[in-house]
């Protein structure tokens, strides 16, 4: 499956929320998730090579922590979640 289906399919899916408000806003939203798992994916490669390696990003902010999971966290359970990592600034 090429990149482009997958950001397409991610959009229309996106589409569905009705708490996102137009492309832009669904494309920046995107981009966070794509550095995320990115940063997360360099991450574990780096722990890996170097066990001393730490990651700038929080244990419980990493991809991993809440985004592997096929099923994802999702309703009231990523409501709190996200409320919780915005109450932290």
């Amino acid at each position: 499956m090429s990149v482009r289906t997958i950001v397409k399919s991610i959009q229309d899916i996106m589409r569905q929320d009705t708490g996102v408000d137009g492309d832009a806003q669904r494309i920046s939203q995107l981009c966070w998730m794509f550095f995320l798992k990115i940063i997360d994916d360099q991450d574990q490669k780096l722990e890996l090579l170097d066990p001393a390696y730490r990651s700038p990003i929080p244990d419980e902010l990493q991809w991993r922590a809440w985004a592997a999971d096929p099923e994802g966290i999702t309703g009231e359970e990523l409501l709190t979640f996200v409320k919780a990592t915005c109450s932290r600034r």
